[in-house]
């Protein structure tokens, strides 16, 4: 059977994540449903992350085994005539028989949000975290080079997560405001793997900084702490976005 791979965008704001689960609505069921109306035949996705509830994708790597070939450039469209508003198939590609979309990533990148503004945005509201107060973005950017390389992220792991391992590894952190807009700052975080949680209470403990609760300079000793109860809380879920997939040679 061919084997297709697919770019997916979708608004996790009514998702309860990408995987499939039980009284939940879940990107991957909406994803299947389509698939399997588009080829008349039960078909089973997989995907390149979980995602958590309310966290939103840009570019999210799926695969499937289909039993015809679609047109590469045919297909995006067949599958969005079948798919509600928030979730949109918007590049696919046929691979080899063993491309997996969970273990032939190279790794991800992820975005988080923060809109700081004395008011409110109703139009950001979905999409990125109010802060109304300003921090010190300065700050921010000190304290997200101590991320880059590999440690143990116990410091950064909410409980509940499935790893047999708490040791990841970086490529960088960063943070800048986006564009023309200085009200919203972007956390960038790339790297292979993350922990449950991860990025999100990276944000937090970043917002701290921003906000003078933790110094800077403490960000490396709280990772060498693997000390939780150290580093900023978990920010809410619908500033983050999975931006990039880096897809192995």
């Amino acid at each position: 059977m061919p084997r297709i791979a697919f770019i997916t965008e979708f608004d996790g704001t009514d998702f309860a994540g990408f995987q499939s689960q039980e009284n939940a609505r879940a990107v991957q069921d909406v994803l299947e449903t389509a698939l399997e109306e588009l080829y008349k035949t039960k078909i089973r996705l997989t995907g390149c992350s979980r995602t958590d509830a309310g966290v939103h994708a840009r570019c999210h790597l799926s695969h499937a085994d289909v039993p015809f070939v679609i047109p590469e450039d045919k297909f995006p469209l067949a599958m969005n005539a079948l798919l509600p508003d928030d979730v949109a198939v918007k590049k696919s590609f046929y691979v080899d028989d063993n491309f997996s979309a969970r273990f032939d990533i190279k790794g991800k990148r992820y975005i988080y949000r923060i809109y700081s503004s004395p008011t409110r945005s109703p139009l950001l509201d979905r999409y990125a975290y109010y802060c109304p107060v300003m921090p010190d973005v300065a700050k921010m950017v000190r304290a997200a080079k101590f991320f880059a390389g590999e440690h143990d992220f116990s410091a950064f792991c909410a409980t509940g997560g499935s790893q047999k391992t708490t040791v990841r590894r970086l490529f960088g952190v960063k943070v800048d405001t986006e564009g023309k807009d200085p009200c919203v700052i972007r956390i960038e975080v790339s790297g292979e793997a993350f922990l449950y949680n991860m990025v999100r209470i990276i944000a937090g403990t970043l917002l701290y900084v921003g906000q003078g609760k933790i110094d800077p300079a403490e960000v490396g000793n709280i990772i060498d702490s693997c000390d939780r109860s150290l580093a900023g809380k978990t920010l809410p879920a619908k500033g983050l976005t999975l931006e990039e997939v880096f897809i192995g040679g």
